[in-house]
């Protein structure tokens, strides 16, 4: 296997064209915070509209969670119909049914309009059990999905190397390359005038009838209205840290004989998850990618989960070469639902696309055409299914929300007392990391592949959880919002917008 964490989509894409940092002042209608699907998507929709757009990527463009998606974009998210029947009723499902597969239409017209070249593949999406005890819960979501207006219905065989107990099958539905389209998309908002900036962190927001947003390099934007879509929010004056959970997964991909392809996307909640689909590859192969082993963020046995996910996938696929993994992060939203809408209670201009659950790719498109409405002064029937200024605190959210707030504050609050990591600097091995006191600071300290210590604040700059170290992915990460940064403290991943601190 490869011992480098690299994203299939990102070493395959072009590398595409480098756009300047900002570093001087601009004015456009929108600004839009953040290159991944939901930004260039919103950004896209309304530059098509007419509208002035700046984009600013605190990195590079499509490179953060998008690029490292499993790459399907389906309606078909595990089990959410039934949950969404039980806690919004019928019509909740259908608004989120009707919304999520016109994601996968406007998709379709995209690349047919802009003629990308992308891997573009129709398949069916599958949710699957192995437990004969489950198959109740997959006829119920089958049942309402249907209803919900999704091609769907209840099977019991499919073309996966082992049995299932059941399994919903929506037909219709896309697998595609990420990064290739988001860099067609990239490529005509350039042609439309848009302003692109990558390495351009945001800083700070004031909001007004005109909003200004300063970032690290020293560049002011202003505009009538702004979309945060940072994944995770980096302003946190709705409080929507309150509802998003960040989990992290994993990613292994294999090249195996077309002849085992099991054609289509498939997940099943069972095993901390099991996610497959494949994507063309070379001298008549198709490539295999395999996702689970979900996981907070800081766990220190990431390691042992690739590991448990490679065995999994070797079991049922016979003996795999490994050629690619990785990790990606997600957030879960308390009630399920992604929050896209107005940023908090009184925005007029400030937007927000966050809470995916693990399905951006259909979340994020339909997230341009939400808010590009919104923006417009238009509306859509489902634009309240999604409003983040729903309450959070109703009975259908409160025992995730709760469950949420009491394993913060355990990191928030245990984090401050002993005992912090045993040992001492001496004992941290090569390529390890420990959380430990020294003096008066508690400090995040690391030893390189040379044995080059590093050592830095263990407060993230977020909120102040203490973070933990990631031993194969080489970052410390925040197990409370999900910020990651490097061993010399450099942001990985927000909300966190500065470096820990550096320690002697």
């Amino acid at each position: 296997m490869n011992e480098d964490l690299a994203s299939y989509w990102i070493e395959t894409a072009p590398p595409g064209r480098p756009y300047p940092t900002l570093d001087s002042d601009l004015n456009v209608d929108v600004a839009v915070i953040g290159a991944g699907v939901a930004g260039l998507s919103t950004a896209w929709e309304l530059a098509r509209r007419g509208r002035s757009v700046a984009v600013l990527e605190a990195d590079r463009i499509a490179t953060g969670v998008t690029g490292r998606t499993t790459a399907k974009l389906t309606a078909l998210h595990t089990l959410v119909y039934e949950r969404l029947r039980r806690t919004r009723g019928i019509e909740g499902a259908k608004l989120y049914g009707h919304s999520q597969m016109g994601a996968l239409r406007r998709a379709a017209e995209i690349v047919d309009e802009l003629g990308i070249d992308c891997d573009w593949e129709r398949a069916p999406a599958f949710t699957y059990t192995c437990d004969r005890d489950r198959t109740q819960d997959l006829r119920a979501e089958a049942e309402t999905a249907r209803e919900a207006g999704l091609p769907a219905e209840y099977v019991t065989e499919t073309e996966l190397p082992f049995p299932v107990a059941g399994a919903v099958r929506v037909t219709d539905q896309i697998q595609f390359h990420p990064r290739k389209y988001l860099l067609a998309l990239t490529d005509d908002l350039r042609r439309m005038g848009a302003s692109l900036h990558e390495h351009t962190r945001v800083l700070g927001l004031s909001e007004g009838d005109y909003c200004r947003l300063t970032t690290e390099s020293g560049g002011v934007v202003t505009a009538t209205d702004v979309v945060v879509a940072t994944h995770y929010p980096i302003f946190d004056r709705a409080l929507l840290f309150t509802r998003l959970s960040p989990r992290r997964e994993l990613v292994l991909a294999a090249p195996i004989d077309a002849a085992l392809d099991p054609h289509g996307m498939y997940i099943s909640p069972e095993e901390g998850t099991r996610s497959l689909r494949t994507a063309p590859y070379q001298d008549g192969k198709r490539l295999l990618l395999v996702t689970g082993e979900h996981f907070t963020p800081g766990s220190p046995d990431v390691e042992e989960r690739f590991k448990r996910l490679a065995g999994w996938a070797t079991d049922h696929f016979g003996n795999l070469s490994f050629t690619h993994r990785w990790a990606t992060q997600d957030n879960d939203s308390t009630d399920t639902v992604p929050l896209i809408g107005p940023l908090h209670a009184t925005s007029r201009h400030t937007y927000v696309a966050t809470g995916f659950g693990g399905w951006g790719l259909s979340s994020g498109i339909m997230a341009g055409q939400l808010l590009s409405e919104l923006i417009d002064g238009s509306t859509l029937s489902w634009a309240e299914l999604y409003d983040p200024r729903r309450v959070a605190s109703t009975l259908r959210e409160a025992p995730a929300f709760f469950k949420h707030q009491a394993r913060v504050a355990k990191h928030f609050l245990g984090d401050r007392l002993p005992p912090l990591s045993g040992g001492s600097v001496d004992d941290i091995a090569s390529g390890d990391g420990a959380v430990l006191r020294v003096g008066t600071h508690v400090c995040a300290v690391s030893r390189d592949a040379d044995g080059q210590l590093h050592t830095v604040s263990a407060r993230c700059t977020h909120l102040g959880c203490l973070v933990a170290f990631n031993r194969a992915e080489q970052a410390w990460e925040c197990p409370c919002h999900g910020s990651r940064f490097d061993p010399d403290g450099k942001v990985i991943q927000g909300p966190a917008t500065r470096p820990l601190e550096q320690r002697e």
